[in-house]
């Protein structure tokens, strides 16, 4: 179910709605991460429906990207100044390339 039900009259007077990521990625469809997606809209009133918009302008289906895996130091490259490690990327980037790591220590 949407957020888009136009008999709820905040959506009316806002014309806009709110399509939870879950319906889409859920869907028969299954969009991956990443998928963009195209809506028209078609407004109603006593007398019928209007004609569909023309298409927007699209949104991406994105999320944070999943955590990475398999975090190692790298032996090889220990020296008395400093240590190195290694990891692995999550299966899924939420739809996008990830652009840095933030790398925390104790």
């Amino acid at each position: 179910m949407t957020n888009c039900d136009g008999s709820k009259s905040f959506i009316i007077s806002s014309t806009s709605c709110l399509v939870p990521i879950s319906l889409l990625r859920d869907s028969v469809y299954q969009l991956p991460w990443g998928s963009s997606i195209y809506a028209k809209v078609v407004s109603y009133n006593l007398y019928g429906y209007s004609q569909e918009s023309p298409v927007g302008n699209g949104a991406v289906i994105l999320t944070y990207p999943d955590r990475p895996l398999n975090v190692v130091e790298t032996v090889s490259a220990r020296s008395a100044s400093s240590i190195s490690f290694t990891w692995q990327n999550g299966v899924a980037d939420g739809g996008t390339p990830v652009l840095d790591y933030r790398i925390t220590y104790d």
